[in-house]
């Protein structure tokens, strides 16, 4: 599973069960960034539904590679994460993810406001698919 983590939303994506491959899913969307309860369970049903064994989420770094203000948040909602869920969590450079998703967008000739419903789908997406075309271990 592949998450974009926003201050009131998070992307999500899930790979096909060979892991070639990542489609975009849903986006959990809250009202307050410190209101997880909804988001959590919503994640946790996701995992029984998808049979999922580890989560990719996306860290927002400089381009400099240097952590970001978000990349804390980020940490601490992958400690969350695997509190919650008992399923490791590996965090994956999601530098350009919105550049490359507003691309998908134009290509697809989503316009104005319909492109806030489909960004941080698109970009846990991109996240998902980056990290099966790069991770050796796949499992």
């Amino acid at each position: 599973m592949g998450l974009d983590y926003g201050s009131r939303t998070v992307g999500v994506a899930i790979s096909d069960e060979l892991l070639l491959t990542a489609q975009g899913k849903e986006i959990i969307r809250r009202k307050e960034e410190n209101k997880l309860r909804r988001t959590m369970a919503r994640i946790e049903e996701l995992i029984q539904e998808y049979n999922v064994e580890k989560m990719v989420l996306g860290l927002p770094l400089n381009m400099d590679q240097t952590p970001s203000e978000r990349s804390e948040l980020c940490l601490e909602f992958k400690d969350k994460l695997e509190r919650r869920t008992g399923i490791p969590v590996v965090m994956w450079d999601e530098r350009l993810t919105t550049v490359e998703a507003d691309e998908i967008m134009d290509e697809a000739g989503i316009r104005g406001r319909e492109r806030k419903e489909y960004v941080d789908m698109i970009a846990a997406q991109i996240i998902l698919q980056d990290y099966l075309d790069n991770s050796k271990d796949k499992t």
